[in-house]
């Protein structure tokens, strides 16, 4: 029993909840060579030895969402995971991971942007990877676009989307993955055998099939401690839903008090016209809270009084 204890201990500690299969996948440099190579086909001359990983450690850490970043030549490519969870803050992110990863960069290059010299900087590319399904949603996205109603502010970025296709690469093979293992979590529950189908299903239907095959039981260690964000997930769903009550409350109260308002306005703006204070066509600019309709009302009650 003991034993036993100690064993799952073990397969604990090999992993943070922050790793996921995305991060471990492209560790790996011969699978990130290939996903360069998927974006940039006709780059002949680039090597695993030329690719040089800039992934930020525990900053804007967000255990729902995985980033990997890399310099290839003069790029920086920097690649967010968005998974079924659509949201254009995204963009939000990238601005920020993009500014961390350029003082990151200027640290490691003896470089001052503070002197007069004219810094070198990496030309980025920012890709997001998204798992869930497409729906009409689009091929670019640009921060002054969704936040800024297409003003011409003062910074931009702007990301690619990358989402399931017919094709055979490794990062759409990592799409169909995740999509197995939506599909298996919704049968199984949230449970190892989710984990386990999963990784057999994309096996035997040559999905990652090198890369499951080489480091299964590293995979099902990272996929059981990422089963933590569930609890994640649903702190959020509860967070959205207080809201979303809180909103309908406000907006309940808003109409209560608007007509409680009007109510005292139809009332008051009656007894002044029985005393001969107001005439019927100076509601409007006495009352302003009274709507047309309020108004029709005030007439006929004061026709019926006449």
């Amino acid at each position: 029993m003991q034993d036993n204890t100690k064993k799952v201990h073990e397969v604990k500690a090999k992993r943070t909840a922050k790793n996921s299969v995305f991060i471990d996948l492209f560790r790996d440099k011969k699978n990130l060579l290939e996903l360069y190579k998927t974006l940039h086909p006709e780059d002949n001359t680039a090597t695993e030895d030329s690719l040089t990983d800039v992934t930020i450690e525990n900053v804007l850490t967000d255990n729902l969402y995985n980033d990997l970043g890399f310099i290839v030549g003069d790029r920086l490519m920097i690649l967010v995971e968005a998974q079924s969870t659509w949201t254009m803050n995204i963009l939000v992110r990238v601005l920020l991971y993009l500014a961390q990863s350029y003082h990151e960069y200027f640290q490691r290059t003896n470089q001052n942007c503070y002197k007069s010299k004219k810094v070198k900087m990496p030309r980025p590319e920012i890709y997001v990877i998204f798992t869930g399904n497409r729906g009409r949603k689009p091929d670019k996205i640009c921060l002054s676009e969704e936040f800024f109603g297409g003003a011409d502010v003062d910074i931009e970025v702007k990301a690619r989307v990358i989402y399931e296709s017919n094709t055979d690469d490794i990062i759409n093979q990592y799409i169909v993955f995740c999509k197995v293992f939506n599909e298996q979590t919704r049968k199984c529950g949230m449970t190892k055998k989710a984990v386990t189908e999963t990784i057999r299903i994309c096996k035997d239907s040559d999905v990652l099939r090198e890369y499951l095959s080489n480091k299964e039981k590293e995979v099902v260690t990272i996929m059981m401690r990422l089963f933590d964000e569930e609890e994640i997930l649903k702190s959020y769903i509860r967070s959205e839903r207080y809201e979303a009550a809180q909103e309908a409350a406000q907006e309940a109260t808003r109409r209560a008090t608007q007509e409680t308002t009007q109510r005292v306005a139809k009332k008051t703006a009656i007894t002044m016209i029985k005393k001969g204070r107001l005439s019927v066509d100076e509601i409007p600019t006495f009352f302003p809270e009274l709507t047309p309709d309020d108004i029709e009302d005030i007439k006929k009650e004061v026709v019926q009084l006449v």
